[in-house]
């Protein structure tokens, strides 16, 4: 049986705005009517995150990257979008972290894997598909709660990761590329914090 914390009053309670959420509500939200809900935001997420791979697999890799870090944003907006609105829902919590998990991971199978060759494109791919199934198991237990400041640092991160890959390919600098593999180093870091973080904090749930 779900916990009360899964039910929509629940969710929009008690709700603390970053500096972002703010800076959103002032910006880009002004220009996003209220029919337009955050869960809309992430399936734009799900149904564009494919022309990214299609750029990335035609070596299209500036117009890859613009894509990419436009599909990336549209995280950044839905979540702000849910907290400012208080629009909060439990298939958001859940399909948003899936939807970051499918444009990242696809990402790195195809520019990751090709850099920096399995073990690194392996150590961020099985996190990401330990921390899914962590999600499943908490939620057949009743227990749905957002991702961590932790969780949404190691997103970030994973962003700048592709993001100065992408540079690299671009523009053939090899700081680009040390940079992007230290920040993914980084990232893996993060997330098995946030994944600790995240399973105490539900445990005692």
């Amino acid at each position: 049986m779900p916990s009360s914390e899964t039910s929509t009053e629940a969710l929009n309670s008690n709700i603390k705005l970053t500096f972002y959420d703010k800076l959103f509500a002032l910006t880009i939200l002004r220009i996003i009517p209220y029919s337009v809900k955050p869960n809309h935001v992430t399936m734009v997420r799900f149904v564009t995150a494919p022309l990214v791979f299609w750029l990335l697999l035609k070596e299209y890799y500036a117009a890859g990257l613009a894509a990419f870090l436009l599909v990336a944003l549209t995280d950044a907006i839905d979540g702000a979008m849910a907290r400012t609105r208080r629009q909060i829902t439990l298939w958001g919590i859940i399909y948003d972290g899936v939807a970051d998990k499918f444009l990242i991971g696809g990402a790195v199978l195809m520019l990751v894997f090709q850099e920096f060759g399995m073990v690194l494109a392996g150590f961020v791919l099985g996190l990401e598909f330990f921390g899914i199934l962590a999600g499943l198991y908490f939620k057949n237990k009743g227990i749905v709660r957002a991702a961590n400041l932790w969780g949404k640092i190691k997103m970030n991160l994973q962003v700048i990761g592709v993001a100065l890959l992408l540079i690299h390919i671009i523009d053939g600098a090899r700081i680009f590329r040390d940079a992007s593999f230290w920040i993914f180093i980084s990232a893996i870091g993060v997330g098995v914090i946030s994944l600790i973080v995240h399973a105490r904090t539900l445990e005692h749930s």
